[in-house]
């Protein structure tokens, strides 16, 4: 039988008070697009270029404009701080609002910090402030990784015994991440780690290899990165970001994507993400215990940009409406930093890393 799919969120909670850092594409055009959609309260922005928050927030019709994100972290009318900030930035606004005592939660983006350690610090330090610190790992609400956690938590696929995530794309507008040291494996195979762990729970090693990225204009490590994933349940895991991917000459007709693929015992599910193309994204998926061996699939119209964003924000609202740990929580995303680093290092030693060796207290 055909399972009854959920590929959005129900929204439970939208009774927040927002304010929002950040003046870029991911703020101006998805976190508050899907804040708009859902009816979530976004009181006021903040970013580096005044004048360009001002246009974002006669835009979404937001009342206050700060000067600066320190002057919207003290605003005693805001109750949830949403970061879109880079990595190397973060971690001090996300001290500033811990120290405030109207500030209920923060919403970073990831990865949280540019290292391990700094991210063992900032979950402690909202430990010991007693403030809700999430973590924005969205693809976890992307509409058709939803639904494949349902199918398989249904045990439509039965044991699962390999996945796949291929990722060929260009994140054109993060020019921030030229003057990282760690490239691909920290800012962008961060989603495929986080929602590998998501899927199938915690891995219990993982072999990275990379190459530097001929067709970039910056100097970096790791350009091209495959990671393979042994879980705990045996579930042997494939992870591929070419995320500088070329040519892309005017006139190229590229062939950007994002597709996975997971193999079980009694079935196999397979998808896109639907972004960058903006289409929503795709899963089709054939089960013997489900579908009678015929692929099945499921249709939405909502889309991981913008619409995963609000699963984000809900789940934090929720959370504290309900005095519950958030889905999305600090200590969680540790785990997912801590894969992050054993990555590094295993691409720095040449060798497989067990996720034991990595300390996380």
């Amino acid at each position: 039988m055909v399972l009854k799919f959920q590929p959005d969120v129900e929204i439970r909670e939208k009774g927040y008070m927002i304010g929002c850092i950040g003046g870029g594409m991911i703020m101006s055009e998805v976190h508050l697009d899907a804040y708009r959609q859902a009816g979530f309260k976004v009181g006021a922005i903040a970013s580096r270029n005044v004048a360009k928050t001002k246009t974002i927030a006669k835009r979404y019709g937001i009342a206050k404009v700060h000067e600066t994100p320190r002057a919207l972290i003290e605003d005693t009318s805001i109750e949830i701080v949403d970061l879109a900030y880079p990595p190397d930035q973060q971690p001090a606004l996300i001290r500033l609002a811990l120290k405030q005592k109207h500030i209920k939660a923060i919403l970073a983006q990831k990865p949280l910090a540019l290292s391990l350690g700094e991210a063992i610090k900032l979950r402690d330090e909202a430990k010991a402030a007693g403030k809700v610190l999430s973590v924005n790992q969205n693809m976890r609400f992307d509409q058709s990784m939803r639904v494949l956690k349902q199918i398989i938590d249904a045990g439509e696929l039965g044991e699962i015994v390999f996945a796949q995530i291929d990722m060929h794309a260009i994140p054109h507008w993060q020019t921030f991440l030229e003057k990282y040291d760690r490239l691909t494996l920290s800012n962008m195979s961060v989603h495929h780690l986080d929602v590998l762990r998501f899927l199938f729970g915690e891995p219990k090693e993982i072999t990275s290899q990379s190459r530097q990225d001929p067709r970039t204009t910056f100097k970096h490590k790791d350009g091209i990165v495959v990671s393979t994933l042994e879980f705990k349940t045996g579930v042997l895991a494939l992870s591929l970001e070419d995320v500088w991917s070329g040519p892309r000459e005017a006139g190229y007709d590229n062939d950007i994507f994002i597709a996975w693929r997971v193999e079980g015992t009694d079935g196999v599910a397979k998808g896109t993400i639907g972004w960058p193309d903006g289409k929503p994204s795709t899963l089709t998926y054939n089960s013997k215990r489900a579908t009678g061996g015929k692929w099945v699939t499921p249709k939405w119209k909502t889309t991981w940009f913008p619409h995963a964003f609000i699963g984000v924000m809900e789940q934090l609202q929720y959370a504290l409406r309900a005095k519950k740990t958030p889905e999305l929580n600090v200590a969680d995303n540790v785990k997912t930093m801590a894969l992050v680093e054993a990555g590094y290092r295993s691409m720095a030693e040449g060798r497989t890393v067990k996720l034991s060796e990595i300390a996380t207290k």
